[in-house]
Protein backbone atom coordinates (compact mmCIF):
# COMPACT_ATOMS: atom_id res chain seq x y z
CA UNK A 1 0.00 0.00 0.00
CA UNK A 2 0.85 4.14 -0.71
CA UNK A 3 -0.87 6.77 -0.41
CA UNK A 4 -1.41 9.55 -2.76
CA UNK A 5 -0.59 13.30 -2.22
CA UNK A 6 -4.59 13.50 -1.66
CA UNK A 7 -4.25 11.34 1.10
CA UNK A 8 -6.12 8.22 -0.21
CA UNK A 9 -4.74 5.25 -0.03
CA UNK A 10 -3.77 2.98 -3.11
CA UNK A 11 -3.63 -0.71 -2.72
CA UNK A 12 -1.13 -2.56 -5.32
CA UNK A 13 -3.45 -6.13 -4.75
CA UNK A 14 -2.61 -9.75 -5.43
CA UNK A 15 -5.23 -11.90 -5.38
CA UNK A 16 -6.97 -9.93 -7.61
CA UNK A 17 -4.69 -8.82 -9.83
CA UNK A 18 -5.38 -5.19 -9.63
CA UNK A 19 -4.73 -1.56 -8.30
CA UNK A 20 -7.11 0.32 -6.68
CA UNK A 21 -7.92 3.51 -4.60
CA UNK A 22 -10.12 4.33 -1.94
CA UNK A 23 -11.94 7.38 -1.95
CA UNK A 24 -12.22 9.42 0.54
CA UNK A 25 -16.06 8.92 0.46
CA UNK A 26 -15.14 5.35 0.63
CA UNK A 27 -16.14 4.10 -2.58
CA UNK A 28 -13.15 1.88 -4.17
CA UNK A 29 -12.20 2.65 -7.78
CA UNK A 30 -10.41 0.24 -9.90
CA UNK A 31 -7.12 2.61 -11.18
CA UNK A 32 -5.66 -0.72 -13.47
CA UNK A 33 -6.40 -4.35 -14.14
CA UNK A 34 -5.13 -5.11 -17.63
CA UNK A 35 -2.37 -3.99 -19.67
CA UNK A 36 -1.48 -4.75 -23.65
CA UNK A 37 -4.51 -6.62 -23.40
CA UNK A 38 -4.01 -8.81 -21.15
CA UNK A 39 -4.74 -8.89 -17.19
CA UNK A 40 -1.60 -8.44 -14.90
CA UNK A 41 0.23 -11.21 -13.21
CA UNK A 42 -0.27 -9.80 -9.48
CA UNK A 43 0.69 -5.73 -8.46
CA UNK A 44 2.81 -5.91 -5.65
CA UNK A 45 4.46 -2.13 -5.23
CA UNK A 46 4.46 1.30 -5.99
CA UNK A 47 4.41 5.17 -5.41
CA UNK A 48 2.81 8.52 -6.36
CA UNK A 49 4.78 11.59 -8.01
CA UNK A 50 3.36 14.72 -7.07
CA UNK A 51 1.69 15.25 -10.49
CA UNK A 52 -0.47 12.75 -9.71
CA UNK A 53 0.62 9.61 -11.70
CA UNK A 54 2.18 6.68 -10.25
CA UNK A 55 5.00 3.73 -11.05
CA UNK A 56 3.92 0.27 -9.71
CA UNK A 57 5.71 -2.94 -10.60
CA UNK A 58 3.99 -6.71 -11.39
CA UNK A 59 6.50 -9.29 -10.52
CA UNK A 60 3.54 -11.69 -10.42
CA UNK A 61 4.16 -13.52 -6.92
CA UNK A 62 0.79 -13.21 -5.72
CA UNK A 63 -0.03 -16.09 -8.90
CA UNK A 64 2.62 -17.94 -8.12
CA UNK A 65 1.69 -19.18 -4.84
CA UNK A 66 -1.68 -19.27 -2.70
CA UNK A 67 0.32 -18.19 0.46
CA UNK A 68 0.22 -14.74 -1.42
CA UNK A 69 -2.62 -14.97 -3.61
CA UNK A 70 -4.23 -17.00 -5.72
CA UNK A 71 -1.92 -19.40 -7.84
CA UNK A 72 -2.90 -19.68 -10.99
CA UNK A 73 -3.01 -23.12 -13.06
CA UNK A 74 -0.48 -21.94 -15.46
CA UNK A 75 2.44 -21.19 -12.89
CA UNK A 76 3.44 -24.50 -12.51
CA UNK A 77 5.45 -24.24 -15.61
CA UNK A 78 6.42 -20.75 -16.02
CA UNK A 79 7.76 -18.08 -13.48
CA UNK A 80 5.33 -15.29 -15.41
CA UNK A 81 2.12 -16.22 -14.67
CA UNK A 82 0.52 -14.46 -17.57
CA UNK A 83 2.91 -11.68 -19.18
CA UNK A 84 6.33 -10.49 -19.03
CA UNK A 85 7.35 -8.79 -15.57
CA UNK A 86 7.33 -5.24 -15.60
CA UNK A 87 7.18 -1.65 -14.46
CA UNK A 88 4.00 0.57 -15.12
CA UNK A 89 2.74 3.82 -15.23
CA UNK A 90 -0.92 5.08 -14.14
CA UNK A 91 -2.12 8.19 -15.46
CA UNK A 92 -5.63 7.56 -14.56
CA UNK A 93 -8.18 5.25 -14.22
CA UNK A 94 -7.63 2.55 -17.25
CA UNK A 95 -4.42 4.80 -18.55
CA UNK A 96 -1.59 2.52 -18.05
CA UNK A 97 1.60 2.42 -19.47
CA UNK A 98 4.50 0.02 -19.18
CA UNK A 99 7.91 1.97 -18.61
CA UNK A 100 10.33 -0.80 -18.32
CA UNK A 101 11.43 -4.15 -18.08
CA UNK A 102 14.65 -4.87 -17.49
CA UNK A 103 14.23 -6.40 -13.91
CA UNK A 104 13.39 -9.98 -14.24
CA UNK A 105 10.96 -9.37 -11.39
CA UNK A 106 10.54 -5.79 -10.52
CA UNK A 107 9.51 -5.82 -6.90
CA UNK A 108 9.99 -2.42 -4.53
CA UNK A 109 9.73 0.82 -6.11
CA UNK A 110 10.31 4.19 -4.76
CA UNK A 111 11.13 7.41 -5.93
CA UNK A 112 14.86 10.05 -5.00
CA UNK A 113 13.41 13.07 -2.58
CA UNK A 114 14.03 15.13 -6.17
CA UNK A 115 11.54 12.90 -8.00
CA UNK A 116 14.57 12.51 -10.55
CA UNK A 117 15.42 9.23 -9.57
CA UNK A 118 13.25 5.90 -9.59
CA UNK A 119 14.82 2.80 -7.67
CA UNK A 120 13.32 -0.88 -8.12
CA UNK A 121 14.32 -4.00 -6.25
CA UNK A 122 14.85 -7.10 -8.67
CA UNK A 123 14.03 -10.32 -6.96
CA UNK A 124 14.07 -12.55 -9.76
CA UNK A 125 16.54 -14.74 -8.55
CA UNK A 126 13.98 -16.77 -6.93
CA UNK A 127 12.58 -17.96 -9.93
CA UNK A 128 15.02 -17.00 -13.02
CA UNK A 129 18.71 -18.87 -13.00
CA UNK A 130 20.35 -15.80 -14.42
CA UNK A 131 18.84 -13.30 -12.51
CA UNK A 132 20.76 -11.37 -9.95
CA UNK A 133 19.47 -10.02 -6.79
CA UNK A 134 19.95 -6.34 -7.12
CA UNK A 135 18.45 -2.54 -7.04
CA UNK A 136 18.24 -0.81 -10.48
CA UNK A 137 18.07 2.75 -10.95
CA UNK A 138 16.52 5.37 -13.25
CA UNK A 139 16.16 8.48 -14.70
CA UNK A 140 12.75 9.80 -14.06
CA UNK A 141 12.55 11.79 -17.75
CA UNK A 142 8.90 13.46 -17.97
CA UNK A 143 6.83 10.33 -17.54
CA UNK A 144 9.59 7.75 -18.43
CA UNK A 145 12.41 5.89 -17.50
CA UNK A 146 15.45 6.06 -18.52
CA UNK A 147 19.11 4.69 -18.35
CA UNK A 148 18.20 1.68 -16.02
CA UNK A 149 21.29 1.03 -14.36
CA UNK A 150 22.67 -1.53 -11.39
CA UNK A 151 22.59 0.78 -8.13
CA UNK A 152 23.74 -1.90 -5.52
CA UNK A 153 23.99 -5.55 -5.04
CA UNK A 154 22.82 -7.75 -2.52
CA UNK A 155 25.74 -9.87 -1.16
CA UNK A 156 26.42 -8.88 2.43
CA UNK A 157 28.86 -10.92 4.82
CA UNK A 158 29.08 -13.72 2.58
CA UNK A 159 25.29 -13.83 1.94
CA UNK A 160 23.29 -12.96 -0.65
CA UNK A 161 19.34 -12.45 0.10
CA UNK A 162 16.49 -10.04 -1.41
CA UNK A 163 15.58 -6.21 -1.05
CA UNK A 164 12.11 -6.57 -0.85
CA UNK A 165 10.51 -2.88 0.20
CA UNK A 166 12.26 0.34 -0.18
CA UNK A 167 12.23 3.79 0.72
CA UNK A 168 14.84 7.30 -0.04
CA UNK A 169 15.62 9.43 3.12
CA UNK A 170 15.89 13.38 2.71
CA UNK A 171 19.47 12.69 1.70
CA UNK A 172 18.60 10.15 -1.24
CA UNK A 173 20.12 7.47 0.49
CA UNK A 174 18.22 4.33 -0.09
CA UNK A 175 16.55 2.19 2.85
CA UNK A 176 15.82 -1.19 1.72
CA UNK A 177 13.90 -4.25 3.56
CA UNK A 178 15.94 -7.27 3.10
CA UNK A 179 15.47 -10.66 4.14
CA UNK A 180 15.81 -14.63 2.57
CA UNK A 181 19.43 -15.13 3.62
CA UNK A 182 19.10 -14.99 7.47
CA UNK A 183 21.16 -13.80 10.73
CA UNK A 184 23.70 -11.61 9.43
CA UNK A 185 21.89 -10.55 6.72
CA UNK A 186 18.48 -10.08 7.39
CA UNK A 187 16.93 -6.79 8.40
CA UNK A 188 17.33 -3.03 6.79
CA UNK A 189 20.01 -2.06 4.62
CA UNK A 190 21.03 1.62 3.55
CA UNK A 191 22.46 2.36 0.92
CA UNK A 192 24.45 5.78 -0.44
CA UNK A 193 23.35 7.60 -3.51
CA UNK A 194 26.03 5.97 -5.08
CA UNK A 195 25.25 2.43 -4.07
CA UNK A 196 27.43 2.25 -1.36
CA UNK A 197 26.23 0.33 1.47
CA UNK A 198 26.46 2.60 4.38
CA UNK A 199 24.13 1.16 7.30
CA UNK A 200 22.94 -2.48 8.52
CA UNK A 201 19.72 -2.72 10.91
CA UNK A 202 20.54 -6.40 12.17
CA UNK A 203 16.77 -8.06 12.58
CA UNK A 204 15.37 -11.58 13.78
CA UNK A 205 13.54 -11.94 11.00
CA UNK A 206 12.70 -11.16 6.97
CA UNK A 207 12.00 -7.67 6.42
CA UNK A 208 9.41 -7.05 3.84
CA UNK A 209 8.92 -3.75 3.96
CA UNK A 210 10.05 0.06 4.90
CA UNK A 211 8.46 3.24 5.48
CA UNK A 212 9.08 6.36 7.18
CA UNK A 213 6.22 7.91 9.73
CA UNK A 214 5.58 9.76 12.26
CA UNK A 215 4.62 13.46 12.36
CA UNK A 216 8.25 14.25 11.50
CA UNK A 217 9.09 10.80 8.80
CA UNK A 218 11.28 10.61 11.59
CA UNK A 219 10.35 6.60 12.68
CA UNK A 220 11.13 4.23 10.65
CA UNK A 221 8.64 0.99 10.68
CA UNK A 222 9.55 -1.87 9.08
CA UNK A 223 7.20 -5.02 9.07
CA UNK A 224 8.84 -8.52 9.91
CA UNK A 225 7.48 -11.76 9.11
CA UNK A 226 5.65 -12.05 11.96
CA UNK A 227 5.92 -8.74 13.66
CA UNK A 228 5.92 -4.74 12.96
CA UNK A 229 8.91 -2.75 14.46
CA UNK A 230 9.95 0.86 14.62
CA UNK A 231 13.42 2.58 15.27
CA UNK A 232 13.19 6.79 15.48
CA UNK A 233 16.28 7.51 13.06
CA UNK A 234 18.77 10.24 12.57
CA UNK A 235 16.80 11.49 9.18
CA UNK A 236 13.19 12.05 7.22
CA UNK A 237 11.24 9.76 5.13
CA UNK A 238 12.83 11.59 1.43
CA UNK A 239 8.56 11.82 0.58
CA UNK A 240 5.60 12.10 2.04
CA UNK A 241 4.69 8.36 1.76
Amino acid sequence: NTFDHQGRQISFCHGTRNVIRYEHSGKVTVLADKAGGKEFNAPNDGMVHPDGWMFFTDPGYGSLMEYEGNRLPQSAGSPQPIQKEAVYRIDAPGQIEKVADEPFKPNGLCFSPDYKKCYVADTGVSHYPNAKSVIWVYDVDGKKLRNAKVFAEMTFNGKTGFADGIRCDEDGNVWAGMGWAGDGFDGVHVFAPDGKRIGWIRMPEIISNVCFGGSKRNRLFMTGSQSLYAVYVETRGGTPT
